[in-house]
């Protein structure tokens, strides 16, 4: 069967198509992605602005045409933590279902670390033992533990690396000061999260998703994505301390040039990648494995497993 995935986060709005059917694993057919960058658009009430509104539903009105045309037999359509945040965002849903027939279900921060740890332990598979997994989004980081399918502790906590590139990065490239602000913000943030997952054991297997942790491995040198079937792409704690200043250093427009940096991230890779060395620290991460899969494949997993299975 020929399934959609719409995903409509913070930094794009992104529709992947698969072919699949369960117990089979999910074959990439196309995918379809444009820029969104909604934190520019956040007003300070916390409301999307009118020019944010109208960017949004005409790049909805662009993937509500080419999904009529994908002949797909399903769609599940999502929306992460801008829209689940934004002070208008059920209006802003209602006018989205009324003028293009999408109505995206906005998953809560722990459905997010729920279903992306579903993706990371097929890929992994159950030798992976107890995993941890890192995910840092555009508006949230996402962290998740456990040995099974499902999680023993999900949590979502508000340091994505474009909502944190809009509150602390007012120049370009960033201050030292402002660096630093970041990094003392991050550091009062994150001692609830390492408390609660203190209280479990210790992690086999850390692991890093979401394009910012490809992103960063791909920058400290390794030379694929990790997408194939004997591919494992580690991103080491060591390397990210050594790339981040060089890129902090560095106007946004001219880290693109680099490799694993494209041009809509670039804004916001630096914060990601303090975020993800102050992660590591927190947590005592000596190195991440990258998992090419994420939230959207997760997605995808779950409505497959709730599907009857035909042995045939």
């Amino acid at each position: 069967m020929r399934l959609g995935v719409l995903d409509v986060g913070s930094n794009t709005i992104h529709l992947l198509v698969v072919n699949a059917r369960p117990g089979a694993m999910p074959v990439p057919e196309a995918s379809k992605k444009s820029t969104m960058r909604l934190m520019k658009y956040l007003e300070p009430d916390g409301s999307i602005s009118e020019d944010g509104v109208e960017r949004i539903m005409s790049k909805l009105h662009t993937a509500a045409a080419l999904i009529e045309d994908l002949n797909l037999d399903e769609l599940m359509p999502m929306a992460t933590s801008a829209l689940r945040e934004a002070k208008n965002g059920q209006a802003l849903l209602d006018r989205i279902r009324n003028e293009t027939g999408i109505d995206l279900h906005v998953m809560s921060g722990e459905d997010e670390a729920s279903v992306t740890f579903l993706a990371v332990r097929r890929w992994f598979g159950w030798s992976a033992g107890r995993i941890t997994l890192v995910d840092i989004g555009g508006g949230s980081l996402e962290l998740a533990t456990g040995t099974n399918e499902l999680p023993e502790l999900a949590m979502s906590v508000p340091l994505g690396a474009g909502r944190m590139t809009r509150r602390f990065f007012e120049s370009n490239p960033p201050t030292s000061s402002e660096i630093k602000k970041l990094r003392q913000h991050i550091r009062r943030v994150l001692p609830d999260a390492v408390r609660e997952f203190g209280g479990l054991p210790n992690a086999d297997q850390f692991v890093g998703s979401s394009k910012t942790v490809r992103s960063w491995a791909r920058l400290a040198g390794s030379v694929t994505d990790g997408v194939g079937p004997t591919d494992r792409v580690r991103l080491r704690k060591h390397q990210l301390d050594d790339w981040v200043p060089r890129l902090a250093a560095m106007p946004a427009a001219s880290r693109s040039a680099l490799p694993g940096v494209t041009k809509d991230r670039s804004y916001q890779i630096v914060a990601g990648g303090i975020v993800l060395a102050e992660v590591m620290d927190a947590f005592g991460i000596e190195e991440l494995d990258v998992s090419p899969w994420a939230m959207r494949e997760g997605v995808l997993l779950d409505y497959l497993d709730r599907l009857p299975r035909d042995p045939r």
